[in-house]
């Protein structure tokens, strides 16, 4: 009674009624968290399988051409790296030293040049499977490596000492930009030699899946289609705006080449989550390397 003479009773039924919905709040955010992490974990292992399904891949292709009566053509080893990994990597290819005209460094495009055949002989079939890749590889049989860099660089052919490597074709440098579009999201990050100094992001609202019953199939695709279109026109209203030497666009492999005029370079990449999240997946995705043991 005394608590509704001093109007205590409402404000014990607001409390209470905000305590439930900050409890409601810390529950979501908590579920989010779960389901971040879940989605970094599932991520690393399909990265993995795929690893492994290459490896597989290329051992069973090699088992076909030994039954057909040719050389076994697997690949000695297949990896992808990134960050530290990379960078021993790059570290280890600088550090070969030979004879002047001994090693050999091939970016292949579409075409195999004779002077890999002509140095690696039946292994050659390898690095047209690989392309387009960088081909590291010696006289000697010591060194034989070819590594998918994310900036394809123009084809050419150099005999030197050592391997004529370029770090810019597999690292990043300077000041770019680097963009992720999927149907929904969007985020761009500036960076300077890999660190993000600037960042944007935002979500569109595009219709999911068709359920059942309401509108037809046919309205509800022209309706999703108009929306991934206002979508796709907000994105380049925003990369427009963006101050960076170069542009990188990732994410839906349907969307991409919407960017191709705008971009130096584009890459399908499975990131999802949320725009500042999925960015932070997509870069480190492109910033991969795919290697191949010779």
């Amino acid at each position: 009674m005394l608590d509704d003479l001093l109007g205590r009773t409402e404000l014990k039924e607001q409390i209470a009624a905000l305590e439930a919905e900050r409890d409601d709040l810390e529950a979501r955010l908590a579920a989010e968290g779960d389901r971040r992490v879940e989605a970094v974990r599932a991520r690393q292992e399909a990265e993995e399988r795929v690893n492994r399904l290459e490896d597989r891949i290329s051992d069973l292709e090699g088992k076909v051409d030994a039954d057909d009566g040719a050389v076994d053509r697997s690949f000695r080893h297949l990896e992808t790296v990134r960050g530290g990994r990379l960078e021993a990597v790059l570290s280890r290819l600088e550090s070969v030293e030979a004879a002047p005209e001994s090693v050999l460094t091939a970016v292949v495009g579409e075409d195999v040049p004779a002077a890999v055949p002509e140095l690696l002989g039946d292994r050659a079939a390898l690095v047209a499977r690989a392309a387009p890749c960088v081909v590291f590889a010696d006289d000697a049989g010591v060194l034989a490596v070819a590594l998918r860099p994310p900036l394809a660089p123009e084809p050419c052919i150099e005999w030197s000492d050592g391997a004529a490597l370029d770090r810019a074709w597999f690292q990043p440098t300077g000041r770019y930009a680097l963009a992720l579009v999927r149907s929904d999201v969007f985020a761009v990050g500036v960076y300077a030699d890999g660190d993000r100094v600037d960042y944007e992001g935002f979500t569109s609202d595009v219709q999911g899946d068709h359920s059942k019953g309401g509108f037809s199939q046919a309205r509800f695709e022209r309706l999703r289609d108009e929306q991934i279109a206002d979508h796709v026109g907000r994105c380049r209203d925003a990369l427009a705006a963006v101050d960076a030497d170069r542009l990188y666009v990732t994410g839906d492999r349907r969307l991409v080449g919407e960017f191709e005029a705008e971009a130096d370079e584009t890459a399908a990449v499975d990131a999802t989550g949320e725009p500042e999240s999925a960015l932070a997946d997509a870069h480190a995705s492109f910033w991969s390397v795919r290697l191949w043991g010779l």
